[in-house]
């Protein structure tokens, strides 16, 4: 049986459709939407998927293909280096004599599933219309998530009426002038990029069999296949290829032979030895980060889709990339990393995927000197990480951007946006509470803590009114920009310096020459350190305690109130309706900031002020960016307000499985699937990380009948079942030592022979 029949069978005669995405018909506008949504990827290679670019001669555009830290800057005088598209591995041709065989195909029995339990995807179309022959095509898609090198491609034709010489070409696509051939070989092509002078490599093998008999090709050429015969009815025609991808980091003469040996590697094991090792892998994936609901189908759907994309951006084995706004799906901002990866993402890898999860922090320790050398571009000291981060770390945001009005606008998050530096201490720190991972700590964790903290002691200046002020910032909300003691900034460098003092008692304590290394490397000693804790107190907050409202930078509550509900149903962000400059005056906030305070920091809203808050902010946003409802969804969901959370994630979930978002031909809004994620285990399941054990305090909405799930915390599996009808919770420990359970208020300690069951929880 061939692989297109092994996956037919089960990906369309009865599959589960929560595992499964599928689009029918095609249509060109839509195209690029298809080609987001339906992308392969594993951390390292990146394949966009859509209806018409499995058949070459149908598509307008090649279908993008990306590597992980290919930047290159695209002309000799830019700055801004951009995540480079490779050569097209899955180009095909088939020809009759008088054209291409699928020029007329039936637009109706095009059929594209992505089988995201298998990271598969599948596509399927007939030709019946006035050719020389009747065909079916099947065709396989798949980048290997066992060995990140390999991609596969398995293209089977049934030839169902009709005689006819037939042509079948297999090549690899243009790849724009944007990389310089180095080497050119029948097996092998290698590539430097033109400035920045990466090396890309590609050996890959190819076969055609015709009635389960290989036929060798009439004409070979540097990485091309031609084959020719006679086709005739009932002739079953399969095509296979296998690619095996290297990337290094300088011109490498051995990139090729590098290339070869992984290549080698997979040919040993065949196309069904990769298939096989590749679903392993995704079954494993699956095992530590499914989650389950019953009674809500759109919202498991919802989770899948935003869980299949997570396990393909990471790539735990390199440090010298991390997962970019669009992860390896689509080309808007450049393949550039955001803060979207430390406070969207790394709750996912933690809890979930661990050894992901240190990888992407491993990546902003490597790229410390950096954040050290932006830092002192300012005259502080520490670190402040890149706003737009690519390889090396540096600041790479554009100096200036087009408007919606067309005039060219200075673009100062590069220069004010530093929460960035709070934003990689938070995800540092939440990975020490879940992992406890002592080497990470000593060896990179520490330093990036003890760097930013001491960055924000810096920057907080103090003035004559006997407080520290942080000016000049543009907060998560960026239509307002250089503003005062944005709250959001000025609650997360506080919270910052007091994990920075944490972290120097931890090491101190536990680990005394370690402490010694750093100290003496960093030159910081306890003189320094009493400094940071007078720092900590005394930068401004913007609460009053009179109303219980943080407020959102100075001199926020004194602007025009502006009633959003008057532009319900409007298509363009709120900067666009009302004018750059009106919104700048104006209390319209593009994104979730002092929400998004709330949301990570719940415990620095007193009493009631946390729902105070809420109320009085979520009002005023207009939602002008793709992160903005999972925080919004997150921290209604811990004010106990699942019904608003729902609606939240619904509408985070919809930004890439609806054609409600014009961004997403640009590739997955990743962040707001990370969200999503956050929204149903942080939020709804209550998941909190304490320094002693796990908290939950569920919080299901009324159509979600029960919530299952899996995390890992220091080296233990759990499993979590959450009955919304009944309000029990409970947990098994699967894999660890005894560990403290809190719930209901109490504590509980479970171990591998005593799971907890936990009566009256989520009301």
């Amino acid at each position: 049986m061939s692989v297109a029949d092994t996956l037919a069978e089960d990906m369309i005669a009865g599959g589960d459709p929560s595992w499964l995405l599928r689009e029918t018909g095609y249509e060109l506008l839509r195209e690029s939407t298809f080609e987001t949504r339906f992308a392969l990827s594993n951390g390292f290679l990146g394949v966009r998927g859509g209806l018409a670019s499995h058949l070459g001669a149908c598509r307008a555009v090649p279908p993008r293909i990306y590597v992980a830290g290919l930047f290159d800057t695209p002309t000799p005088d830019s700055v801004v280096p951009e995540l480079v598209p490779a050569p097209d591995w899955t180009q095909v041709r088939i020809l009759l004599p008088d054209g291409p065989l699928m020029r007329c195909p039936d637009r109706s029995s095009r059929a594209l599933t992505l089988d995201m339990r298998r990271g598969a995807l599948f596509m399927e179309a007939r030709q019946t219309c006035n050719a020389p022959l009747d065909v079916c095509l099947r065709s396989l898609r798949l980048v290997s998530l066992h060995a990140r090198a390999i991609g596969m491609q398995v293209i089977e034709l049934r030839i169902e009426s009709g005689v006819s010489d037939l042509t079948f070409e297999a090549a690899f696509g243009p790849t724009d002038f944007e990389l310089a051939p180095e080497r050119a070989e029948l097996d092998l092509k290698a590539w430097r990029t033109w400035r920045s002078g990466r090396s890309l490599a590609i050996a890959a093998a190819a076969s055609l069999e015709v009635d389960g008999i290989e036929r060798q090709p009439v004409m070979r050429g540097d990485l091309t296949w031609n084959w020719s015969w006679t086709a005739q009815p009932g002739q079953i025609v399969t095509f296979r290829r296998i690619i095996a991808v290297t990337r290094h980091h300088a011109t490498d003469v051995h990139a090729g032979a590098r290339a070869r040996k992984e290549l080698a590697a997979a040919r040993t094991l065949g196309w069904r030895g990769i298939l096989a090792r590749h679903e392993a892998a995704w079954a494993e994936r699956w095992r530590c980060s499914d989650i389950r609901v019953t009674g809500d189908a759109a919202a498991q759907a919802a989770l899948r889709f935003a869980i299949y994309h997570l396990n393909g951006a990471a790539n735990p084995e390199d440090p010298h990339v991390s997962v970019a706004a669009r992860a390896l799906t689509g080309d808007d901002y450049r393949g550039h990393v955001f803060w979207d990866t430390e406070i969207f993402l790394v709750p996912f890898y933690a809890l979930t995927w661990p050894e992901a999860a240190r990888t992407l922090l491993m990546y902003r320790f490597r790229t410390l000197d950096a954040a050290r050398a932006k830092a002192a571009q300012m005259g502080c000291r520490g670190a402040l990480y890149a706003w737009e981060s690519a390889d090396s770390g540096s600041e790479v945001t554009p100096a200036q951007t087009v408007g919606p009005d067309r005039k060219i606008l200075d673009v100062l998050c590069g220069s004010q946006e530093q929460h960035i530096s709070a934003d990689v201490a938070y995800a540092v720190w939440q990975y020490w509470q879940a992992t406890e991972d002592e080497a990470f700590l000593q060896e990179a964790g520490a330093e990036i803590i003890l760097e930013t903290a001491r960055f924000w002691t810096w920057r907080a200046a103090p003035e004559a009114d006997g407080r520290r002020h942080i000016r000049t910032v543009i907060g998560p909300d960026e239509y307002h920009e250089g503003v005062d003691d944005n709250a959001f900034t000025n609650g997360m460098a506080r919270w910052t310096i007091a994990r920075g003092l944490d972290v120097a008692a931890l090491v101190q304590a536990r680990w005394p020459e370690t402490w010694a290394r750093l100290a003496r490397s960093l030159d910081l000693g306890e003189p320094e350190l009493a400094h940071w804790r007078e720092a900590a107190e005394a930068i401004a907050t913007g609460f009053d305690p009179a109303t219980g409202l943080f407020e959102q930078f100075a001199g926020f509550s004194a602007l025009e109130t502006v009633d959003l509900n008057a532009y319900a149903g409007r298509s363009v962000p709120m900067d666009v309706v009302l004018g750059r400059e009106r919104t700048q005056r104006a209390q319209v906030i593009k994104q979730a900031d002092v929400v998004a305070l709330l949301a990570l920091l719940p415990e620095a809203f007193p009493g009631a002020s946390g729902g105070t808050n809420f109320d009085h902010y979520e009002p005023r946003c207009g939602h002008g960016s793709s992160l903005s409802r999972a925080m919004h969804g997150l921290a209604a969901a811990r004010l106990g307000r699942a019904e608003a959370a729902l609606s939240y994630f619904r509408r985070s979930a919809a930004i890439d499985l609806a054609d409600t978002h014009v961004a997403i031909g640009g590739g997955i809004h990743v962040a707001a699937l990370g969200g999503v994620w956050m929204i149903a285990i942080l939020g709804f399941a209550g998941l909190s990380l304490r320094a002693d054990g796990l908290a939950f305090d569920p919080c299901l909405p009324a159509d979600w009948q029960s919530l299952d799930f899996r995390v890992r915390w220091r080296g233990r599996d759990l499993a979590v079942a959450i009955d919304g009808t009944t309000r029990v919770l409970r947990v098994a420990l699967d894999r660890g030592a005894p560990m403290t359970v809190f719930a209901g208020g109490a504590a509980f300690v479970i171990a591998m022979d005593r799971p907890l069951t936990v009566e009256g929880v989520g009301g």
